[in-house]
């Protein structure tokens, strides 16, 4: 049987890297690579040299009707485009029928969930509805950067697609189970918007925020003194009395860092740059500031 994949980011150079290394390749009759300009690193040029060195045939989405593609499965990893095709299996990186859509892992770490997972399910009508073929999951501790959560999800892809060519090269029929439909939600996607920091939000979701929109992501923002800044790492500190509590504005300086204060909780800055120059923006120039 022959299996045609749809790869992107490092989930899929995992995916990739993971069924060469276990000799998996002999069933793989292409690789359609899918490119995302907005991340720091796509992984598309590492899919492509993998593909080369072990003679595996290879396209770009965009070259896709120059090939022929017809196989007895697909796989999509990471892949953000509808795919026609029958005998389709996606791997998503939540535990359906939990976080169905867009940037789970991201919203999971935001809401500081213990468990993030993979789950592959065939293809459905509706997004992330389709039958249940594999899961995997795994507990986190947090603080825990997103570069982090992805090397731990990509593992769990490079598992599940394993054991997925593994049924199909003994000839198994994959079978799904239905998704229980009342303990579904849906992640919302995510636009420029959606980085910025609402400092009305909890000092320890703010932090989860901040480790969770970074690298290979925008990172998370907010205006200081009417420029963009980016920050990148943040600790939460004990809260104290405040009579007027205004959300954004800095109430401390420890050390150089300014401690701003929260909904509940104070967070301080420990590292943060301006978006237009990437300048570091410490030492503040005036302790009179607030983030917006």
């Amino acid at each position: 049987m022959k299996v045609g994949l749809f790869l992107m980011t490092k989930k899929g150079y995992s995916v990739l890297f993971s069924l060469i290394e276990n000799h998996k390749i002999k069933n793989i009759s292409f690789i359609c690579i899918g490119k995302d300009t907005k991340l720091d690193n796509d992984y598309s040029l590492d899919i492509e040299n993998l593909c080369k060195r072990n003679r595996i045939v290879f396209f770009y989405k965009d070259e896709i009707h120059n090939y022929s593609i017809i196989c007895d499965y697909y796989l999509a990893i990471s892949w953000r485009w509808l795919i026609d095709l029958p005998n389709l299996i996606i791997l998503h990186d939540s535990i359906l029928p939990k976080y169905r859509g867009f940037a789970p892992l991201v919203n999971m770490l935001i809401n500081g969930e213990e468990l993030i997972g993979v789950t592959a399910i065939f293809a459905s009508k509706d997004y992330d509805k389709g039958d249940i073929i594999l899961q995997k999951k795994i507990r986190i501790d947090y603080p825990i950067k997103i570069k982090n959560a992805i090397d731990i999800i990509s593992g769990l892809y490079s598992e599940i697609s394993y054991d997925i060519f593994s049924f199909i090269e003994n000839n198994k029929k994959l079978v799904g189970v239905k998704q229980t439909e009342n303990d579904a939600s849906y992640s919302l996607w995510l636009n420029d918007e959606d980085y910025f920091i609402n400092w009305k939000d909890e000092a320890n979701k703010i932090r989860r925020k901040i480790d969770a929109c970074g690298s290979p992501y925008q990172g998370a923002k907010c205006f200081l003194n009417d420029k963009i800044i980016i920050i990148t790492e943040a600790v939460v500190l004990e809260d104290v009395m405040i009579e007027n509590r205004v959300c954004g504005k800095i109430i401390f300086i420890n050390n150089n860092f300014p401690v701003v204060v929260c909904g509940t909780g104070l967070l301080m800055i420990k590292e943060a740059v301006y978006q237009e120059t990437l300048k570091n923006i410490l030492p503040l120039n005036k302790f009179r500031s607030k983030l917006r």
